[in-house]
């Protein structure tokens, strides 16, 4: 079993939960973004964009820094990375346990 730090692993997941911290994440994915510019999809003002982006800071997807009056984020795909090698894991166990359904099936259906 991948072994990752819980309070790291938390903090990217509770991140990721929610929807707008996701898409900042895909925005990010192109390139550096100022707080302003992951905010204005959604109509926010600068305040509410920094507390997503403080949350995303706290699980390490994103670094900040200032540069003048511009705060430029930029994804750090390494606690993504991180919280990947956890899930895959589970998809190695259910995948393995859907196929020995799926064979149990077949032979089920192979009996009638």
């Amino acid at each position: 079993m991948v072994e990752l730090d819980d309070g790291r692993l938390d903090a990217v997941f509770r991140a990721l939960s929610d929807s707008t911290r996701r898409t900042m994440l895909q925005l990010l994915a192109q390139g550096e973004c100022s707080v302003g510019e992951l905010g204005a999809p959604f109509h926010m003002s600068f305040a509410g964009a920094s507390k997503h982006v403080k949350a995303l800071e706290r699980a390490g997807l994103v670094s900040r820094t200032v540069q003048g009056r511009a705060h430029v984020c930029r994804l750090e795909p390494a606690a993504l990375a991180s919280a990947n090698e956890w899930l895959r894991h589970y998809e190695s166990f259910w995948s393995n346990h859907l196929d020995a359904l799926e064979r149990e099936l077949r032979r089920g259906s192979s009996r009638q």
